[in-house]
């Protein structure tokens, strides 16, 4: 006689079927995955960061040094008017409001940019099987090599105001690693959030215009007196300083290391977690 009897006749065998089947990676294991294979494509990234600048300049002559010209007409608008309202002398106050200029141009990009990391790059993303983190990587990137263009003033205004130069700009160089290291988690959170809710962005611009006027940028931190140390914590002012100091020159303030490396460790372990929750849903919230 026939059995009759289908494979649920036997439990066992569907027992030895499953456990054939390897348990699925981590979520934290997929995004460790997309993050290192995404750094390893640096040639995709940097190729696509160079894209962007080519395109966003099309048909221009100067390109990305017309940013350039503009942040140097407003420092020469600007640099002898505050500088008589703060009761500072020109010659120190230029630099400082340059600088803080140019590294406050960055911090806002990498932040309003990061919003659109994904939301930008949707059709890519729905096409192509890449890692996610590429497209952080690209915002970054894009946003360094318009900052390079940006310090070619550097080296005239050190000639020029005769700011002594010593082994104080390694600082410069540490400052902007840990400063792409930010980049890269605020272009992945913004970018999150962003997908999901598209009231970020705007919110964010918001906030930046508010914070540029809170964050000693164009401002002496020693206008606050006694008030000073409320500055002083501020992750903003951190990123500034630790880039702008060294090359204007005078020491980094006590705390700015301290609270750039503690606000980094801080966003990238909350990126990492939100990263290894939602980097499935990216593509559908695009």
């Amino acid at each position: 006689m026939v059995s009759l009897a289908g494979p649920e006749a036997n439990p066992q065998s569907h027992d030895d079927a499953a456990a054939d089947w390897p348990a699925p990676p981590h979520r934290a294991v997929l995004a460790c995955r997309d993050l290192a294979e995404g750094f390893s494509r640096r040639w995709m990234w940097t190729a696509l960061a160079v894209q962007d600048i080519k395109l966003r300049y099309r048909g221009s002559v100067l390109g990305p040094f017309w940013l350039t010209i503009s942040t140097l007409v407003m420092v020469i608008a600007m640099g002898f008017i505050y500088a008589h309202l703060f009761h500072t002398e020109p010659r120190s106050y230029i630099p400082y409001l340059s600088l803080g200029l140019i590294v406050w141009q960055l911090i806002s990009t990498l932040i309003t940019e990061g919003c659109q990391t994904f939301l930008a790059t949707e059709g890519v993303i729905q096409q192509v099987p890449i890692p996610f983190s590429i497209h952080a990587y690209r915002v970054v990137c894009r946003n360094f090599f318009v900052f390079a263009h940006n310090l070619v003033i550097v080296p005239v205004g050190l000639v020029i105001f005769a700011i002594p130069v010593d082994w104080h700009l390694v600082e410069v160089v540490a400052g902007c690693v840990v400063l792409a290291v930010n980049g890269v988690w605020v272009a992945i959170f913004l970018g999150i959030f962003s997908a999901r809710f598209r009231d970020i962005a705007p919110i964010v611009g918001s906030f930046l215009q508010v914070a540029f006027f809170l964050t000693p940028v164009f401002w002496p931190i020693e206008a606050l007196g006694i008030y000073k140390p409320f500055a002083e914590f501020n992750p903003l002012f951190a990123a500034i300083d630790v880039i702008r100091a060294p090359l204007i020159g005078v020491p980094v303030a006590t705390y700015s290391w301290p609270v750039l490396l503690a606000s980094t460790a801080l966003g990238c372990a909350a990126t990492f977690i939100l990263f290894a929750r939602f980097r499935g849903r990216i593509a559908y919230w695009v």
